[in-house]
């Protein structure tokens, strides 16, 4: 049996600009419905979401039918963690919260088996479909797609180091905790937080590496891809369901 091949990595290393949406809900059920919207790809969130390894399966399940791609955010930097992800079948992965060069070294270990990193072996799970994939151990590294967050001043301050890391693939750019760590929470469209993440995008496509970002004001979104965003979400399920039921009750109890 052949290993899955890591459609979203390849897009991004091909240049194709990827559009997805946040998965907040923690919901197989949820997963599915939006899986086959036919967006190019779909974060799982166990850091800001009610989730864990369980759920994330269930929803790698409801989303395998579809032609979308999955990324999951682990709760954080933690070889644990990721481990445990990997196992299950993730093979994109974004790391939060990474700082410096060194923490995404870290990540990049988490992500690979011995001698070249620290991820403990096992044999036979879902990732490498229950050990029917004969040359998994010699394939494996090629087929992850290793993503990290840059989200505070410090770290973009560290940006290059990151860049320069071997074995991340991309960089994504949190405005939410970049604009609280600025003394702006809460407000991620104020001018001083857009010029610092329109020039992080732009280091970041300097240096051949993918730029990410989320941004929700569809009428903006098109601005972030122009300037070089290479895996763009534009909405979550979460806020889709909020502001939808808002709506209603705007429209029929105002």
């Amino acid at each position: 049996m052949d290993m899955p091949k890591n459609r979203f990595k390849r897009a991004l290393a091909s240049g194709q600009t990827q559009i997805g949406i946040w998965n907040s809900l923690a919901s197989a059920y949820a997963t599915e419905v939006v899986a086959g919207c036919g967006l190019d790809w779909m974060l799982l969130d166990t850091e800001h979401a009610p989730s864990d390894v369980p759920t994330v399966l269930a929803q790698l399940q409801a989303a395998a039918p579809y032609p979308i791609d999955c990324v999951v955010r682990p709760a954080w930097n933690d070889h644990v963690l990721i481990k445990r992800y990997l196992d299950i079948g993730v093979q994109s992965l974004l790391i939060p919260f990474v700082q410096n060069a060194e923490e995404a070294r870290a990540a990049v270990k988490a992500c690979r088996y011995p001698p070249h990193g620290i991820r403990g072996v096992t044999g036979g799970a879902r990732h490498n479909r229950f050990g029917r994939v004969p040359d998994y151990f010699e394939r494996v590294h090629d087929e992850l797609c290793i993503l990290v967050q840059a989200e505070t001043l410090a770290a973009l301050e560290h940006l290059d180091e990151i860049l320069a890391v071997d074995g991340v693939d991309g960089v994504f750019v949190g405005p939410a905790d970049l604009s609280a760590d600025m003394g702006f929470a809460g407000t991620v469209n104020r001018p001083e937080v857009r010029v610092r993440i329109e020039a992080a995008i732009r280091q970041i496509r300097g240096s051949g590496k993918a730029a990410g970002f989320l941004w929700t004001n569809l009428d903006d979104c098109q601005h972030w891809i122009d300037i070089g965003t290479s895996f763009l979400a534009v909405a979550s399920d979460l806020g889709i369901l909020a502001r939808a039921s808002d709506g209603l009750t705007k429209r029929f109890k105002s």
